[in-house]
Parts: C-alpha cells; sequence; structure tokens
C-alpha cells in the first residue's frame, strides 16, 4: 500500500521508501526524500522561477538513466509549468518547482534537479554565470581547486564575484550573480575567460571538450551558459555510487584543497546528504548572494 502523506495542505502519495537507492551506503528512498524534505528552504530558492529539467533514476545510479525537460506522466494539475522556448518543440512546456509540495512530488519520482541559468519570465536573459570544472584523470579536484581560485581573480577584476559548489561528481561548479544580460553575451564572455585561463595555465586548463586533450587537465566547461542548457542546481542529489550532493563551500575550503595534493584526503570536498544540514548551521545559505541584487555584476 502506498502511503500517503500531507505537505502543506497537499496530499502526495509516496512509494518504495524501504528501496535502496544506494547499495554502497544502504541509503533507502525514504531517507532520500527525508533529505529534500529537510533541505528544502535551501534548495527552493535555486530551483523557483525556473523551467526544470530531470535526470531520472528510479533504480538507483546502476539502474536506467533518462533526462527529460517534459512534464512527467501523470503530472499534478497543481504542479506549476511555465512555456520555454524550444526550437523542438514550440509548443514545449516544463515543470516549475515553487513550493514544498512540487518539492516533494518530485523527489518522489528520484530525480536529479537541473536549471537554466535565466528565469521563466526571462527566457534566455542570464542572471547568472556558471563554469563546470572537470577533471581529466589524473587531474583531481585539487587541480579544480587552483583554476577555481585562478578564475575567481579573473572575474574579480571585471568586478563580478565568484562563489563555488561541488559538482557532485569530480569537479567545481563556479556561479557569479549577474544583471540580467542575454545568454548569447554571457557565454562569449565566458568562453573567453575559458580561453584566456588555457593560454594562462596552459599544463592545467583547456577549454575544448574534446577527450584527447583532457587528460591530466582541468576542462573549463563555459557551455552551460546558452539558453538550452541546464546545471545540477545546488543542493540537488547527484545519480553516483553514493548519494552525493552538489554543495556549496567556501573558499577557504577550495584554497586549503588547492594547496594540497593527491596525497591529501581521500575525496576531499565530495559531501553526501547527512553532510548538508550540519553545512548549513555551520555556514548557512553560502549562496544567497545570489539572490542580493546589490551582489549582482555587469557582465563588461
Amino acid at each position: 500500500m502506498t502511503p500517503i502523506t500531507e505537505v502543506e495542505g497537499r496530499r502526495l502519495a509516496l512509494s518504495n521508501l524501504d528501496k535502496v537507492l544506494h547499495p554502497a551506503t544502504g541509503t533507502t528512498k525514504g531517507e532520500l526524500l527525508h533529505y529534500y524534505a529537510t533541505v528544502g528552504a535551501a534548495i527552493l530558492p535555486h530551483l523557483r522561477d525556473r523551467p526544470v529539467s530531470f535526470l531520472r533514476y528510479p533504480d538507483g545510479p546502476d539502474g536506467q538513466l533518462f533526462f527529460t525537460k517534459n512534464p512527467p506522466p501523470g503530472t499534478p494539475a497543481w504542479v506549476n509549468t511555465t512555456p520555454v522556448p524550444r526550437s523542438d518543440a514550440p509548443r514545449a512546456r516544463q515543470v516549475m518547482i515553487q513550493d514544498l509540495p512540487s518539492l516533494m512530488w518530485a523527489a518522489n519520482l528520484v530525480v536529479e534537479f537541473h536549471t537554466p541559468q535565466w528565469r521563466e519570465d526571462s527566457p534566455a536573459v542570464a542572471d547568472r554565470l556558471v563554469f563546470d570544472l572537470d577533471p581529466g584523470p589524473p587531474a583531481s579536484v585539487v587541480e579544480c581547486c587552483r583554476v577555481a581560485l585562478h578564475l575567481r581573480e579573473r572575474l574579480a577584476a571585471d568586478g563580478l564575484t565568484a562563489h563555488a559548489k561541488t559538482s557532485g561528481s569530480k569537479g567545481l561548479h563556479l556561479l557569479v550573480p549577474l544583471v540580467p544580460a542575454p545568454s548569447e553575451q554571457v557565454s562569449a564572455y565566458a568562453r573567453r575567460l575559458a580561453v584566456e585561463a588555457e593560454a594562462e595555465l596552459p599544463r592545467l586548463v583547456v577549454h575544448r571538450m574534446a577527450k584527447a586533450l583532457r587528460p591530466g587537465k582541468v576542462f573549463v566547461d563555459h557551455s552551460q551558459n546558452a539558453a538550452a542548457k541546464t546545471t545540477a542546481t545546488p543542493y540537488t542529489l547527484r545519480a553516483r555510487r553514493l548519494p552525493t550532493v552538489s554543495a556549496p563551500v567556501t573558499w577557504e575550503e577550495v584554497a586549503e584543497v588547492g594547496e594540497g595534493s593527491e596525497g591529501g584526503a581521500p575525496d576531499p570536498l565530495v559531501f553526501l546528504m547527512d553532510a548538508i544540514a550540519p553545512r548549513l548551521e555551520t555556514y548557512g545559505e553560502l549562496l544567497a548572494p545570489l539572490f542580493d541584487p546589490d551582489a549582482a555584476g555587469v557582465l563588461p
């Protein structure tokens, strides 16, 4: 029998709560839902007013994974959707997660949350810039931190303030709050900085995606600034062997890891879901400046 629960006046059918999604840790679907209920106040501002894409992994990360931008079959009428400009589907709509009931409904589908850099009322006008720093083995998050520190200084030279989070996988994401600007302009600027970084740190950075170029280097992925692209939302769980989270980190943590080496702590800057509530208590919302109009920088 599927248990029914009420969240802020909405009745939700939550299924398979005892199902183990991460065998390595024994993490169940019920624990996943508890995580999202606990961090709802932190993740919702990052989801709200943005069309959401889902990477679904209903049988865990070892099962079938599928990415969808369309509202899933059976989406309740009370879950908001919004029209989105898509060349392949002129009348396309996507889900928006505006409140805790919508969050818990989506979490019950077992998903990663992915969002664009723009809001639904201004398609293709970005209010943030993103860099995805992805290490090519044997490079690791250590090298990603070094590149992040370099990009932080470069962005600061243009009056822009970067904030860091883990990808929830091997790398880092940098997020920069912007006075809204066309996605095309943000993309061009991000690409220019990635090319500059490769020129200045040729042994450490590559700006092109080709796998042959990436061993031992950090790929500075600027492409997620394109209007059609999305990035893992802060605080989302990832479909990985362990229940890792795309978690905000302090620049002190980034610097400490960047000064380290491969012989340091195993998997530095990897945070499992149980670590997030204590981190919020300790640090608060490290990405709060993303929502402060006074913290937004003007694109050069």
